[in-house]
């Protein structure tokens, strides 16, 4: 079950997502959920590389500027970014706090962490847990152009 810690990321969520550790996370992917025209739910998987928490309250998201989900964001502004491992299960509800900027190829979102819940198992789900989050191979190399570029735009003022 899930419950509300606020429009703050927690330490330890700011700890994930600041790209501290970004080798440890290569080859791990998150969900993130905006909503189409119709109102129906559009899901993406993207990774620790286009998501970069600059403080506790706000997250920036690089991303293809002809993706659906970078229409969908730019149009309607909100997003949902799941988070699911073995040590973490949490959902970060954002609101696009500005007009996306063009880097090349790329839209970088500045987010607004407007809701963070924590999902635990319940004491009548037993021993039940998250054994791992999703994955991905081939894991990136830092040093590729495609990657630097997206760092890049993450990290622009």
């Amino acid at each position: 079950m899930s419950r509300s810690l606020g429009p703050a990321l927690p330490p330890a969520l700011l700890a994930l997502l600041s790209q501290t550790d970004l080798e440890s996370r290569l080859g791990r992917a998150l969900p993130f959920v905006t909503r189409d025209a119709d109102d129906s739910l559009h899901p993406m998987l993207c990774s620790y590389l286009e998501w970069l928490a600059v403080d506790a309250r706000t997250l920036r998201l690089a991303i293809a500027a002809g993706s659906r989900s970078a229409r969908n964001l730019e149009a309607r502004r909100v997003g949902t970014l799941v988070l699911v491992d073995a040590d973490v299960t949490a959902y970060v509800k954002c609101r696009a706090a500005a007009a996306p900027r063009r880097f090349g190829d790329l839209l970088r979102f500045s987010l607004a962490v407007e809701d963070v819940l924590d999902d635990r198992p319940t004491e009548a789900e037993g021993e039940a847990r998250i054994a791992s989050g999703i994955t991905y191979r081939p894991r990136p190399s830092l040093d590729a152009p495609w990657v630097q570029a997206v760092l890049a735009a993450l990290r622009a003022e």
